[in-house]
């Protein structure tokens, strides 16, 4: 038999819910003092406060908990609980992670303002080019909507490229446009330069991107969740030099090592003077 505070302590949990816990009818210390009303356990008991636990951590109140450990469920079908919590919960974790970075790339955004040199964007043309395609939507052009959807769509256009033993002519490309101005939504594209006749494109549109007689370009180097400051820092140049955005605005991805933080991405957007 173990007292409350060695059995608190095995168990993971704190002396005070397993006071709780009596109170209520959860989980009975398997024997009471009747002197000196000190409680104890046995080591069996640590097999229901383990339940108790993982269906709380779950998300049930403690009347469901009891419930359920009154219909004596069984370790799969806990299993299968104790999965889909976890799934749910790496999936907001991965959301706040996100929400996170978009944050301090704001911040990096602000810090920044005014530092960018204006010799960092040149002007130049952009010539049209055959390219194989895959499209999505997303729900607006925000890094948190743009890069859920941009990241398995590219790679399912290398997947498709290889399975159709397509060889690419230049750097994947993405480009963006809005459905509609109302709507906020954006089509996504991924495209992949490609030359010569595609007799089976695998389901890839092979289509032609336009040229642009002038472009302001910009490189950036490292990750694209932190492409804000460049493509702001265009945006003020494309002001500055009396020009207007006309065409898609487009990433061209010139490196991808493994590590984001060392890729090199030609920012290009279609311009023409006011």
């Amino acid at each position: 038999m173990f007292t409350i505070g060695d059995f608190a302590r095995h168990g993971g949990v704190s002396i005070r819910m397993l006071r709780h816990y009596d109170a209520i009818g959860l989980l009975r210390p398997a024997r009471v003092d009747p002197y000196s009303g000190y409680r104890y356990y046995g080591a069996g008991q640590l097999t229901r406060l383990n339940r108790i636990v993982a269906l709380k951590e779950l998300g049930f109140t403690l009347e469901q908990v009891r419930n359920l450990l009154d219909e004596q469920i069984g370790v799969e079908r806990l299993r299968g609980m104790l999965t889909l919590r976890r799934a749910e919960l790496e999936a907001a974790l991965a959301a706040d992670t996100a929400r996170l970075n978009q944050v301090e790339a704001r911040l990096r955004t602000i810090e920044s303002e005014g530092s960018m040199l204006a010799n960092d964007v040149v002007l130049k043309s952009i010539p049209a080019t055959t390219v194989a395609e895959l499209t999505d939507i997303a729900a607006d052009l925000r890094p948190e909507d743009i890069g859920p959807v941009v990241q398995p769509l590219c790679a399912e256009l290398f997947r498709r490229l290889e399975a159709a033993e397509i060889t690419p002519s230049g750097p994947l490309t993405c480009y963006y446009e809005r459905t509609s101005e109302t709507d906020g939504k954006v089509v996504v594209h991924a495209a992949i330069p490609v030359a010569g006749a595609i007799d089976d494109p695998n389901g890839l549109t092979i289509t032609t991107l336009p040229g642009a007689d002038k472009a302001a370009v910009l490189v950036h180097r490292g990750s694209m969740d932190n492409c804000m400051p460049s493509w702001q820092a265009m945006a003020r140049w494309i002001e500055d030099n009396g020009y207007t955005s006309t065409g898609f605005p487009r990433e061209v991805y010139l490196g991808c090592p493994a590590d984001p933080d060392e890729w090199v991405t030609e920012l290009q957007e279609p311009v023409t003077p006011v």
